[in-house]
């Protein structure tokens, strides 16, 4: 018959139980600290190299991106206040600030043509024409930074994907996937009619019908009525050249 262990052998149980787990929390210390130390030095020589720079991270869009990436790796971020050290080395701060007022100012103009929702890349054109005369130029990477700190508004603004492509929203209009899979569908041609909507999304009429009026609501989308075989077009200035359909004044 087996026997089962005494209470000394419990007790010797527990004891290197007890010493396995200090020994687990002195090797889980020793690495924490190791990493803080490491991050602590690698915080450092991002500051030399900042200080280095400067020059290349304030007038150099991909220089400045690929900074960026280097301080989110060690948990910087030189655009959460515009006091302290990033802000005096570099004043990017000050340009991201800039760059977010320039963006409302865009925005606000074109929203009569196009709802509240632009596509990325044209805002980022509109924002280079305005910034033309500016020493610093502004990259799509810029802008997506800039725009991340306009969510404090509260004001709807946010990059949504719709297919291959990015749009600016500077409204609070909430959409479904009825009305990105009509967005990303109108990306070929500007526009789309009811018949594209059921035939090539396999929709009843009533529910191509119900999506388009609703964006049309929402004032994302224009009527166009003037067409031979009768269809009207829906036509979407987000996924359009504003430049196609006369400007606006910026």
């Amino acid at each position: 018959m087996r026997r089962r262990p005494g209470i000394g052998g419990l007790q010797t149980a527990a004891a290197a139980r007890d010493q396995y787990r200090l020994l687990g929390e002195n090797v889980a210390k020793l690495r924490t600290d190791l990493m803080k130390e490491q991050l602590a030095t690698f915080r450092t020589q991002l500051e030399e190299f900042a200080r280095k720079h400067k020059n290349d991270i304030r007038k150099n869009p991909t220089f400045r991106a690929q900074f960026h990436e280097m301080c989110a790796k060690v948990g910087v971020d030189p655009l959460a206040s515009n006091k302290g050290f990033w802000a005096e080395l570099l004043g990017i701060g000050d340009f991201y600030y800039e760059l977010g007022v320039q963006i409302v100012e865009i925005c606000l103009a074109t929203r009569p043509h196009n709802g509240g929702l632009i596509n990325l890349q044209e805002l980022c054109t509109l924002l280079r024409q305005k910034r033309k005369s500016d020493r610093e130029a502004a990259s799509e990477d810029d802008c997506l930074r800039a725009i991340s700190k306009l969510k404090i508004l509260g004001s709807g603004f946010e990059v949504i994907s719709v297919g291959k492509r990015k749009l600016v929203r500077s409204v609070p209009t909430e959409l479904n996937k009825d009305h990105n899979e009509i967005l990303e569908l109108a990306q070929a041609r500007g526009y789309v009619t009811v018949d594209d909507v059921e035939r090539q999304l396999s929709w009843t009429s009533g529910r191509a019908t119900d999506a388009l009026d609703t964006l049309l609501d929402e004032g994302l989308a224009m009527i166009d009525d003037g067409h031979k075989d009768g269809k009207r077009r829906y036509w979407f200035p987000c996924v359009s050249s504003i430049s196609s359909s006369g400007g606006a004044d910026i």
